[in-house]
């Protein structure tokens, strides 16, 4: 039978794990900048744009990614996806010397490839997994969240050894390669799959049972709820990209420990924000993709007033930060699965490029906002109050935010 030679669903995990673990290692960019600036006497402002350049990027690169892949399948997206990440870190190993070099090469490349590949799995794996759709985009994206846990190291250490310039090459190579190799593995599931026992939830009481309606990109954004959705993640975004950004400078000042002791909280931040993702995509499949987006917007709340409390105290710190963490992963498995929810999954590859567009836009405004605020202000507490304005703002928008009417599907002419 049909439904005996389809493959192992769980596999398409395993492959976007894989990506997902290279793709993160995006986040790396901290443990070149220093070496970089030293070494070429680059200012901070100077060695910060590569990577808010690979922000920039990686959201254009979702959308044109998206509409592709929803033409042609995940496969070959994904693959040109790890050739242009593998290309762009080639590229800096030769030209990374140069401000316009690692510009174009790590920020242009680099942000383009992981957005080229970052929306083949997510959109395959939600296809594959309709009954746990929550939990299984929190592990699909998993891997980005943690990638940087093994490059940061692996990645600073080859820096000791090789140089900057040297380690590009090598993450390349190996980036490049596993990308592709893991996508080319990616396929979507026969038209009208579903797991074996399991069918749709019945409709609610009093509401007729209609066909799922496919969004066009351009019917999306016409509705109220892609914009709700889109400021949703903007603030939810925001907020936690403008802490994990300045966590080390703001620990040094706040609790006055050394910069070591600051990035080990940083990276304990880093488990929590891997960990948040799985866990807040079960908790939605549970108690709904609102209520779920709710909880994360309250406890960034209970976590930077924990930060700013914390004031000489490490510990709480760390906790904090690791609360924002948590709640920042959240973000990122909730929005691909509110996206298939409100718009369907024929054109979710598009359609979340388009979301995800917001992502972009926090990892620019974010961190600036919140940096500029300190440098204003002369401390971090008027920033934090701005944030958690944000976090009621976001709360109100999750709150009134609904799906979609229910449309029928237009029957296919008979012949």
């Amino acid at each position: 039978m049909a439904e005996e030679r389809l493959p192992n669903r769980w596999m398409f995990v395993v492959w976007a794990l894989i990506m997902q673990l290279c793709l993160g290692n995006l986040y790396t960019w901290s443990i070149f900048r220093t070496p970089l600036m030293k070494a070429y006497g680059w200012t901070i402002q100077q060695a910060t744009w590569p990577f808010t350049l690979s922000v920039v990027f990686f959201a254009v690169g979702m959308v044109f990614a998206g509409r592709w892949q929803d033409k042609a399948g995940p496969k070959i997206v994904a693959i040109t996806g790890g050739i242009i990440l593998g290309a762009g870190f080639l590229l800096a190993s030769v030209v990374g010397n140069t401000l316009a070099g690692i510009y174009i090469a790590y920020g242009v490349l680099g942000g383009l490839g992981v957005g080229f590949a970052y929306v083949t799995p997510i959109a395959v794996c939600v296809k594959w997994f309709p009954d746990m759709r929550g939990f299984i985009t929190g592990l699909a994206v998993l891997g980005f969240g943690a990638g940087s846990m093994i490059g940061a190291p692996v990645g600073t250490t080859l820096i000791g050894r090789i140089g900057p310039l040297g380690t590009y090459a090598v993450f390349g190579i190996v980036f490049g390669i596993l990308v592709a190799l893991a996508g080319s593995q990616l396929k979507n599931p026969p038209a009208g799959y579903r797991p074996a026992g399991w069918s749709p939830p019945a409709p609610a009481a009093g509401k007729p049972a209609v066909t799922k309606y496919d969004y066009a990109p351009t019917e999306m954004v016409k509705t109220p709820q892609f914009w709700l959705l889109w400021f949703i993640y903007l603030f939810g975004a925001g907020v936690g990209l403008m802490v994990i950004s300045q966590a080390v400078p703001m620990g040094v000042e706040l609790t006055k420990a050394t910069a070591a002791v600051a990035a080990a909280a940083l990276g304990t931040m880093a488990i929590f924000n891997g960990l948040g993702r799985p866990a807040f995509g079960a908790i939605s499949d549970k108690i709904g993709r609102s209520n779920a987006t709710m909880l994360a917007f309250a406890l960034y709340i209970v976590a930077l007033l924990a930060v700013l409390r914390g004031a000489d105290s490490i510990a709480l710190y760390t906790v904090g930060i690791s609360m924002v963490g948590f709640a920042y992963g959240g973000y990122l498995a909730l929005m691909p699965s509110y996206t298939a929810d409100y718009f369907g999954t024929k054109n979710l590859g598009i359609n979340y490029g388009w979301v995800f567009s917001a992502w972009g836009a926090a990892g620019v405004l974010g961190p600036i906002i919140g940096a500029q605020v300190r440098a204003v202000t002369g401390a971090w507490t008027t920033a934090f109050w701005i944030l958690s304005g944000l976090c009621v703002a976001g709360i109100l928008l999750a709150l009134i935010t609904k799906a979609p009417a229910a449309r029928e599907v237009e029957a296919p002419a008979k012949a």
